[in-house]
């Protein structure tokens, strides 16, 4: 489930944090471990990422437009409704706030909390994942996880990997798929070839049989 949300500009100034348990101790340590994470993002860093924090828990972001949306979920929560769930509250909350956001130089911490009942609301949608009417809900086409990096966060905090590697490395597997989608096609393409060109030489025959007898 959805365990907890938090919203910060490029410059680390938190804007907006969901109203949850303060004093569960697990759920701390990940906001801790947030505030460390957006130290090391920048403009090289990858746009979506999930960060697998501990035995219990995923840290899945988004950036958009300088902003950055963290979402603290249960391992088990599916990615692709996480990242639905981001897209969601980052596009309320760039049309609510964006533009003063960006012009502000100088802004208190949490300064839009009341942002919070639209995530205490949004939260709702997503917290019971089996429930129909819940699911009703949610758009029929979810965001495509398939290449967004899935980083373990102590070796990213911890233990010297930067945002740039993983930046480098989905670049990598990006161009490897389109490789291979063109190896695929090219397949495609030879398989049509051998399997229709007989008939369209024995058509091509056939007509002109017909115009050398009947029409010349």
């Amino acid at each position: 489930m959805v365990r907890s949300t938090i919203i910060y500009r490029y410059d680390s100034i938190p804007l907006c944090a969901s109203v949850d348990d303060g004093h569960d101790p697990e759920l701390i340590e990940q906001k801790n471990q947030i505030k460390i994470l957006v130290t090391k993002l920048n403009s090289n860093s990858e746009p979506q990422a999930s960060l697998s924090s501990g035995s219990s828990f995923t840290i899945h972001y988004l950036i958009s437009e300088g902003i950055y949306y963290f979402v603290i979920c249960d391992k088990s929560y599916p990615r692709k409704l996480a990242f639905s769930y981001l897209k969601e509250i980052s596009n309320e909350f760039y049309n609510s706030f964006g533009q003063e956001v960006s012009n502000s130089q100088n802004l208190r911490p949490y300064v839009y909390m009341q942002f919070d009942n639209f995530l205490s609301k949004t939260k709702k949608v997503y917290i019971n994942i089996r429930a129909q009417t819940n699911l009703d809900k949610l758009n029929s086409e979810l965001t495509d996880v398939k290449n967004i990096m899935t980083k373990n966060i102590e070796d990213l905090l911890y233990r010297g990997d930067s945002l740039d590697k993983m930046t480098d490395l989905s670049s990598t597997l990006r161009n490897q798929s389109a490789k291979y989608r063109k190896a695929a096609q090219k397949i495609n393409f030879d398989l049509l070839l051998r399997q229709y060109a007989p008939i369209a030489v024995i058509a091509i025959v056939f007509v002109f049989l017909i115009w050398f007898i009947f029409l010349r």
